[in-house]
């Protein structure tokens, strides 16, 4: 008797771990590995200029990241939607502006920071291009998200370089 209580006690417990995790498919650490970018934002340029607001909050039941822009610059918005791919065990980001024109990320956080890449496209000159966005979660709580455009693995311009900083 002794033993079926012991054995039903282990059931009841594998029964309600699965449970718990089907009510929160997107409870894992990689779904909550971009929860540092969280919460709404000044964000200033690299010489302390106003670059704009932004709000990223989770959508879906955790399993989104949604971003929207205000540009300090007026009539310029953006919204993103971030998520983790279990299919590809990446993040993946698609940012679209009211200017009509998007980009399409992936990658995977290390460490402190959140990278994420688009795939090489031709620009008119011809050659191969990548864009690399990083989000750097700082010690003071502030995040620095780097755009990078890089050809052949070079960095060859940085497209935005900002400091965020949590709206009190």
């Amino acid at each position: 008797m002794k033993k079926h209580l012991i054995i039903m006690a282990l059931l009841l417990n594998c029964f309600i771990a699965i449970a718990q995790t089907e009510s929160c498919p997107c409870c894992t650490a990689d779904h909550k590995a971009f929860d540092f970018w969280l919460g709404s934002w000044e964000v200033t340029n690299t010489d302390g200029t106003a670059a704009g607001e932004n709000t990223i909050v989770k959508e879906q039941n955790g399993c989104v990241l949604k971003e929207n822009w205000t540009s300090a610059s007026p009539g310029f918005t953006g919204t993103s939607t971030n998520y983790f791919n279990l299919r590809t065990k990446q993040w993946e980001q698609l940012w679209v502006d009211n200017t009509g024109n998007n980009l399409k990320l992936k990658g995977k956080r290390e460490g402190n920071q959140m990278i994420l890449s688009s795939d090489a496209y031709k620009r008119p000159d011809g050659k191969l291009y990548i864009n690399r966005i990083s989000w750097t979660l700082n010690e003071d709580g502030t995040v620095r998200q780097l755009w990078e455009v890089l050809q052949n693995d070079v960095v060859v311009n940085i497209a935005f370089d900002g400091l965020y900083r949590k709206i009190k």
